[in-house]
């Protein structure tokens, strides 16, 4: 075991628990949910996980002898293995309330099936369960940075920059290709032993939790096409074409994909405008890591001088900015641009009547970055000075209509 690094959801999850009776932590498996969990719980939360058969088993065939067995201050690691668990803790709580006792933070739940998840919980636990999203070790936790809300605002970048540690290109291509998995950055595990079991535990558990897939080979095959297609627009026709399956497989393998946390979509932003816009989702990995494995890039270098750099870095940082999202327990708004004439912006972030364009490059002072800017002239928001995200040594201007940004400073 590494040592723990402190992540920045665990105030978030503390406060969460005095004012509600069920926490629900969901994320890819092995980011460090139990682990977090375990590290703030109170000396008296007892623990149990229901990858474990017995305990499974209890739940699922005496779900009342299984919660006089654990109690009711309790966290249930991998609870979607058992989710018919979740109409006797409503009635456990509801018991609770109605006596007029005291009810906060009385479950804690993982799981690594988030969509699916959501889907059981609203209809079990509406108004009684405060939900977070967790992804793997953000660039901040690891350098040991307090939380601080991303924000497209110079002021504050201008302000939170000073806590951070500078890296140059080779150091940022080398924290893309180990990952942000904790168990990767914080012991001396083989980097590709570790990948491989990962991939394999996957496989076994999750995916045939999640559906029948049917062929698993296949599915392998499918994971590899989509690790290699990191940072692009996702077209279910192209993709089905390529491997030698149905457009409907597709997108349900996609789904699967989302549910349990390996990819994140990213939409075009399109509220009011013409019907130009291109209408497909960008797909990223959210672990460089696993994506460079699954992908066969041997070494950061390999990465960094590859025909996939841009493709590793535009993923780092926006997967960085989505950790962000869900470290503060924020709704992940963000878009992209993309029209019929191919002009595209990389991110859009709105915040109320505006809308701020990121753009991510690997050069130092990328010439042309914001050429694309004016194409937003569609949208009815105010478009804002946006960010180049580069390798540039501090905070400066662009020109009137964007600043560079430090990829290290994300």
């Amino acid at each position: 075991m590494g040592a723990y690094i402190k992540r920045h959801l665990e105030t978030r999850i503390l406060e969460a628990s005095a004012n509600y009776p069920v926490v629900m932590v969901c994320g890819q498996r092995q980011v460090g949910k139990s682990t977090m969990l375990y590290h703030i719980k109170e000396a008296d939360r007892r623990y149990v996980s229901l990858d474990d058969i017995n305990a499974r088993r209890l739940a699922e065939t005496d779900v009342g002898l299984f919660f006089e067995t654990y109690g009711t201050k309790l966290l249930i690691d991998e609870f979607q293995r058992a989710p018919s668990i979740l109409l006797e803790i409503k009635r456990i709580v509801d018991e609770k309330a109605l006596k007029g006792e005291e009810t906060g933070g009385m479950f804690w739940l993982t799981g690594s099936q988030k969509f699916l998840m959501m889907r059981d919980v609203s209809e079990s636990l509406a108004g009684r369960v405060a939900v977070f999203d967790m992804a793997g070790l953000s660039a901040a936790e690891i350098d040991g940075r307090d939380y601080a809300a991303f924000s497209p605002e110079i002021t504050q970048l201008k302000e939170q920059i000073k806590g951070c540690k500078k890296k140059n290109v080779h150091e940022i291509y080398q924290a893309i290709f180990r990952g942000s998995m904790p168990k990767v950055v914080t012991s001396d595990i083989a980097r590709d032993r570790y990948y491989a079991d990962y991939i394999n535990t996957y496989l076994e558990r999750d995916i045939r939790d999640l559906a029948q897939v049917g062929k698993f080979n296949q599915f392998y095959d499918f994971l590899v096409y989509m690790a290699a297609r990191t940072a692009q627009e996702l077209h279910y026709d192209e993709v089905a074409k390529s491997i030698g399956v149905s457009a409907p497989t597709v997108k349900n393998w996609v789904a699967i994909l989302e549910r349990s946390g390996v990819i994140t979509l990213v939409r075009p932003f399109a509220p009011s405008v013409s019907k130009r816009l291109v209408k497909a989702p960008k797909m990223y990995f959210m672990d460089t890591g696993l994506c460079a494995f699954l992908c066969r890039w041997p070494t950061a270098e390999t990465i960094e001088n590859g025909a996939m750099d841009g493709a590793f870095l535009e993923t780092y940082v926006v997967t960085e900015i989505i950790k962000n999202r869900y470290n503060g327990g924020a709704l992940v708004d963000l878009y992209y641009y993309r029209d019929t004439d191919k002009k595209e912006v990389d991110l859009l972030l709105p915040i109320g009547d505006k809308l701020y364009p990121i753009e991510i490059k690997k050069s130092k002072n990328p010439a042309h970055a914001t050429k694309n800017f004016h194409a937003l002239g569609v949208y009815e928001q105010q478009i804002m000075p946006g960010l180049i995200v580069c390798m540039a040594d501090e905070i400066v201007p662009y020109d009137k209509t964007a600043w560079y940004l430090p990829l290290w400073a994300i």
